[in-house]
Formats: structure tokens, C-alpha cells, sequence
């Protein structure tokens, strides 16, 4: 049974929903300087507008992201440890799940938000790959090893 099969579990599914979104909320919460500044006032505005949109975001994300991880933690199975795996592998780990969301802007019709992605898509990497130990361990609580 791969990562992306365990979705179909609605109490797993719903808890790696809920603590990716809290991860999400402690990053967003540890950035200091003016970039900080700035994207805390985005996230907000966005939560305010519509405070389940992060989480389901992150639900429709979520079976590509699994998908895409599964052969790295296949990988990380045959170390004896998938999630240190991903942590060991952060910058690949990052890139795997950066590609889902760079087809899915790719595809987009919205030429700004296109723009806007890919306007900060370097510095997001950064960002991504610093919450990766989180999410490993996110992983290794609700996915059984």
C-alpha cells in the first residue's frame, strides 16, 4: 500500500490535514524580517477571507504530494527509516513537492497568479525545505512504517 492508499483512511487523511496546516502556521509564525512582515500579512488576509482555505488547499494537494514523495520514501523504507530519509534529503524532498505545485501554476489561466508564483519560487524552496523535518514527522506519526 503506497503513502497516497492511505488517504483513503478519512481519520488519517484528516489528521495529516490538520497538523500539515499547523506546520504551515508555525512557519509562516518563525519568519522574522521585512519578508516576514510581509508574508504574515498575506497569510492572514488569506485566513480572514477564508480560515479553511489553507487546509483545503492543502487536501487537494495532498494526493499528488504523496504520490510524487513515494518513491523517496520507498527509499527511505529500504534505509530503515523513511522520514530521516526525507530530512537527510530535504533539497530533493523540496523540489518533489515544489514540482506539483509548479504544474499546477503552469497550468493555471491566471497570468498573476502565474506571475506572482514564479516571482517567488526560488526563495520558497528555502521555505519548503526548512519545514521539511516537520513534515516528516507528520509522516511518520500518521503513516505507519
Amino acid at each position: 500500500m503506497g503513502l497516497k492508499d492511505k488517504l483513503k483512511d478519512k481519520t488519517i487523511q484528516a489528521n495529516l490535514v490538520a497538523d500539515c496546516a499547523k506546520l504551515m502556521d508555525e512557519q509562516v509564525a518563525a519568519k522574522g524580517g521585512i519578508s516576514g512582515m510581509a508574508l504574515k500579512a498575506a497569510y492572514s488576509v488569506v485566513k480572514g477571507i477564508e480560515p479553511s482555505y489553507i487546509p483545503k488547499a492543502i487536501q487537494r494537494l495532498l494526493p499528488d504530494a504523496l504520490a510524487a514523495l513515494e518513491p523517496m520514501w520507498d527509499e527511505g523504507m529500504q534505509s530503515g527509516d523513511p522520514a530521516a530519509y526525507l530530512t537527510q534529503n530535504r533539497s530533493r524532498t523540496a523540489d518533489t513537492l515544489l514540482s506539483i505545485t509548479d504544474v499546477k501554476i503552469e497550468n493555471s489561466k491566471n497570468g498573476a497568479v502565474r506571475a506572482s508564483y514564479n516571482q517567488f519560487r526560488k526563495s520558497v524552496k528555502n521555505d519548503v525545505e526548512e519545514a521539511v523535518p516537520g513534515l516528516a514527522k507528520i509522516l511518520r506519526t500518521h503513516i505507519q512504517v
